[in-house]
């Protein structure tokens, strides 16, 4: 009934942006079944890892409650599959001794797939990786490394090139790079779960018509990103994030160099921060409390901030610049001092100078004001559609970051009016 139920919202979900004209009239009626059901207790993991890998279409397999120890677990090219345990504090999948694979499950080219009530952890890359599949429900899933630092995964649940997802009442901790990653897909919903002591909390990254709602981010270097970034299969936008919470994420920032501490990495993320929006379109964010996150609670930014040469990478699948964003009716508080850890980071430091020339506390809304101009030669206020309805002082800055190599130039604004919804 469960798989029924998640299988219903995700679909009714993604109604709300796409299509849904090409479904069956009872694609959202019918409960799964499956031919084949299989069931393995702690001991058997050869067995497990066989069955996985010559499984057939309509399968379920359990594992029941205890300790499974793996190397890796592998499920590729085979529809409408299960994997469930018997509940996040009682199945446990451990990782740790892995010595060859990437990842410590790895799903590809599977259609109606689910995977729930179970911990995963600790092993040397990701902990769930779902490639290139579609109808995946990953439910009731504790995702984590018991010790947060570089030498963790770069993701816990990472489903990428995917369509129609749910992550729904999972916890993801001690990620490199995201907790929650929903990277190059399409038509995804995030709700109910909780994601601490990552890099990031929650990242949508080139992925369109994504609702993230009802979560609690919280004890991150940054709680919630909304990327798009250059070079990838598809271009992003289109995501409504609302009634979550986003508070006290001012952890360090721990990423890996290279690919997560490269110039598109959130290697950026200072901490202290809330939600950052980045080179990505059609965003709406409203309705969610976003408390104690003490860098800045909302980043507004382009790719020209992070790379000079984000112009040379401009093409159907990606544009620099932040366009129609929308921000409003949230509760947003900060805190007094920026976190410690952000003194030592590059964009900390950054957003400290700004703070110091404003000589007041750095407003809770950064936009860097790198804007459509910068290509067009226009002078237009506000050419991108900023759209800001936020109650209170102390609300909006303007960064100017174009200038913030040349003081004598150099002047961010806090007149909101520019951005102000009309």
């Amino acid at each position: 009934m469960r798989n029924h139920f998640c299988l219903s919202a995700v679909i009714a979900a993604c109604c709300l942006f796409a299509s849904c004209s090409n479904l069956p009239k009872d694609a959202a009626e019918k409960a799964p079944e499956y031919a084949t059901e299989l069931t393995f207790n702690p001991g058997e993991e050869s067995k497990i890892v066989e069955a996985l890998l010559s499984l057939k279409a309509n399968t379920s397999i359990l594992l029941k409650a205890g300790k499974y120890s793996f190397d890796n677990l592998s499920i590729a090219q085979v529809n409408h599959i299960a994997l469930k345990g018997e509940g996040k504090d009682k199945t446990i999948l451990d990782f740790s001794g892995q010595s060859q694979g990437g990842e410590g499950i790895r799903i590809t080219n599977v259609i109606g797939l689910t995977v729930s009530d179970m911990t995963i952890r600790d092993s040397k890359g990701d902990l769930l990786k779902i490639n290139k599949s579609r109808d995946v429900v990953v439910a009731n899933l504790n995702a984590v490394w018991k010790t947060a630092d570089s030498t963790s995964g770069g993701y816990a649940i990472y489903p990428v090139m995917c369509n129609n997802v749910l992550i729904e009442n999972c916890y993801a901790e001690g990620s490199s790079d995201a907790g929650i990653y929903v990277g190059q897909s399409d038509s995804a919903v995030v709700r109910n779960c909780k994601a601490a002591k990552n890099v990031a909390g929650c990242e949508i990254e080139n992925t369109t018509n994504a609702l993230v709602y009802n979560n609690e981010f919280y004890n991150n270097t940054a709680g919630f990103l909304i990327f798009d970034l250059p070079g990838l299969s598809k271009r992003g936008g289109h995501v409504k994030a609302y009634d979550n919470y986003f508070h006290d994420n001012n952890f360090r920032n721990f990423a890996k160099a290279g690919s997560f501490g490269t110039s598109w990495g959130v290697g950026n993320a200072s901490p202290g921060s809330g939600v950052i929006i980045l080179a990505t379109s059609h965003i709406e964010l409203y309705q969610n409390r976003i408390i104690n996150n003490n860098s800045s609670a909302i980043t507004i930014a382009s790719g020209f901030a992070v790379d000079e040469k984000a112009a040379e990478k401009i093409n159907d699948n990606y544009a620099p610049i932040s366009q129609d964003i929308k921000i409003h009716n949230n509760t947003i508080e900060m805190g007094p001092e920026f976190p410690a850890p952000a003194y030592d980071h590059h964009i900390g430091k950054l957003l400290v100078a700004i703070q110091q020339k404003l000589n007041k506390r750095i407003p809770v809304i950064m936009y860097d004001g790198i804007s459509s101009n910068i290509m067009t030669k226009g002078t237009a206020a506000n050419p991108d559609g900023i759209c800001i309805n936020q109650p209170g002082d102390n609300i909006f800055v303007n960064a100017d970051f174009l200038n913030m190599q040349h003081p004598e130039k150099w002047s961010p604004a806090t007149d909101i009016t520019a951005y102000t919804c009309k």
